[in-house]
């Protein structure tokens, strides 16, 4: 390599190479690579949804606490999240503020078929969603990005013609020869 000449230097040694500045890279490509989340912007958007809540609890808070307007508003916020699975509790506002996006990667459906043991792993997962294995409620789900709430959890299950659920019946002993035709 050649020597750099001096505006070359100049140049770099404002430029870290290993760190963007305000980019940060390594957290966010951990959070893709745990939850196995092919495009990036479901993650940005999952981001943006985060902030709009903790924008919109803020504002909430703002308001006087014995306002019926914040009272009506604060009750419909929570038991959204909490009926989508992102908050645990629909107790306090302040639950509300401190969602992540890794709380909505949870609610991803390949995660939510690891977490009731339908696949080893989330890739796993992935591939059956992609091949349209997997329904929710009636119906075929083919998108990995698809978000389950707490009221569709129990109605994720295989497709009727599915090899996975014939398999599984089989090892089960549950396999009924009229479904095999």
């Amino acid at each position: 390599m050649r020597q750099l000449k001096h505006h070359e230097k100049k140049l770099l040694r404002k430029v870290s190479l290993y760190q963007w500045k305000g980019d940060d890279n390594i957290r966010i490509a951990k959070i893709l690579r745990r939850y196995h989340i092919q495009n990036r912007e479901d993650y940005v958007s999952y981001t943006r949804i985060c902030g709009q809540v903790t924008k919109l609890a803020n504002k909430l808070k703002t308001l006087p606490p014995a306002d019926p307007f914040r009272i009506a508003m604060t009750d419909q916020l929570l038991d959204k999240l909490h009926n989508m699975g992102i908050l645990s509790t629909t107790k306090s506002l302040k639950k509300a503020e401190e969602i992540t996006a890794s709380s909505l990667c949870r609610r991803r459906l390949p995660i939510v078929m690891v977490r009731m043991k339908m696949a080893q792993s989330p890739k796993m997962a992935i591939t059956f969603v992609e091949q349209g294995q997997v329904r929710v409620g009636p119906n075929v789900v083919t998108d990995p990005a698809f978000l389950v709430s707490r009221g569709m959890e129990d109605f994720v299950t295989w497709v009727d013609s599915s090899k996975v659920r014939r398999t599984v019946q089989k090892y089960n002993d549950k396999l009924d020869d009229f479904d095999m035709m």
